[in-house]
């Protein structure tokens, strides 16, 4: 699933317009605790660095370094239409979608599910941060609704998270999930020695809400940024850390 150029590269049914992948921590310039693709501006690396891997991001994936879209993630559920007028901005949102060829939408993780969406024409493409607070308070809903086609015309694919094994929650997130998606139960274990506190499988819950919304193809997952050591960044193993990025664009 990891190509030779060091990334992730979706198993989806889209269209051949739509160019999609998701970096590892492999592949830049950035020194320990951040090596070395480090693609975050705001986890205390070299700005240098920083700015050298995300061209190196950019002309790996053929855009311009200015046709990125960043995002000051908050682990909220806001929603923004990337366009050419504001693409160099960097709004505070957590999720991006956009109908212009040549505009990446890109999200930022080290555990957190980054989940891309096309539809099926390859007319509009979005990404979103969906930890558990944006997950559970309805950021993927909000990008379906923004995105503006019929749920059952969309694809989605689920990149790099912390898997069921290491994803240990208190009673809280579960209740997040459980009190307006009952169904939601089955994602959570119990944590054999802490009890009050569960096993969370953050896969299942975002393909719960996806089909929910009537989005019924979902791909990937199954990958785990805590446990994968060599590939992925882990700010819940780590602590100080980089960040990976997961792209999806449209091309003319």
């Amino acid at each position: 699933m990891i190509s030779d150029n060091n990334t992730l590269r979706p198993g989806w049914a889209v269209p051949g317009s739509v160019h999609a992948l998701c970096t590892t921590r492999k592949g830049g310039g950035s020194k320990a605790p951040w090596a070395s693709l480090n693609l975050g501006s705001h986890v205390g690396d070299n700005p240098e660095s920083v700015a050298e891997n995300r061209q190196r991001l950019a002309r790996y994936a053929g855009l311009g370094a200015d046709r990125i879209g960043w995002l000051n993630q908050v682990h909220g559920t806001r929603v923004v239409e990337l366009t050419p007028d504001n693409v160099s901005e960097v709004p505070e949102a957590d999720a991006s979608f956009t109908r212009h060829p040549g505009l990446a939408c890109a999200i930022l993780t080290a555990d957190c599910l980054p989940v891309i969406l096309s539809d099926v024409d390859g007319a509009v493409v979005g990404a979103a941060h969906a930890g558990w607070r944006s997950l559970s308070g309805g950021v993927l809903e909000n990008l379906i609704s923004a995105m503006n086609v019929e749920p059952r015309k969309l694809r989605a694919w689920l990149g790099a998270a912390i898997g069921p094994d290491s994803f240990e929650v208190g009673p809280e997130v579960r209740a997040a999930f459980t009190h307006h998606h009952p169904e939601a139960r089955g994602a959570f274990k119990p944590h054999g020695a802490r009890p009050g506190h569960f096993m969370a499988d953050i896969y299942r819950l975002a393909t719960q809400r996806l089909r929910e919304a009537g989005v019924t193809s979902v791909a990937g997952g199954g990958l785990c940024t805590v446990q994968d050591r060599e590939w992925f960044f882990s700010y819940r193993r780590d602590g100080e850390t980089g960040r990976m990025a997961t792209l999806v664009w449209l091309r003319s």
